[in-house]
C-alpha cells in the first residue's frame, strides 16, 4: 500500500517546514528537499520524528 497522495501534499518537515517531501514507495521513506533529512514510514504512517531521521551520510 502506498501513502495517500493528499496526505503528501500537507506533510511536512518538522524542522525546516519544507513541503513537499519525496516519497520513496520501495525504500519506505520520505525524503525533505530542503535539509535532506530522511524520515521512515512504518506500516503506511510517516515517522516524521527529528529524533529518529536519517541525514545523507549518517547511518541510523
Amino acid at each position: 500500500m502506498a501513502l495517500d497522495p493528499q496526505l503528501l501534499e500537507i506533510l511536512a518537515c518538522p524542522d525546516t517546514h519544507h513541503a513537499p517531501l519525496d516519497y520513496d514507495a520501495g525504500a519506505q521513506t520520505l525524503t525533505c528537499t530542503e535539509c535532506g533529512r530522511v524520515f521512515e514510514v512504518r506500516d503506511d504512517i510517516p515517522v516524521l520524528l527529528l529524533d529518529e531521521a536519517t541525514t545523507p551520510g549518517k547511518a541510523s
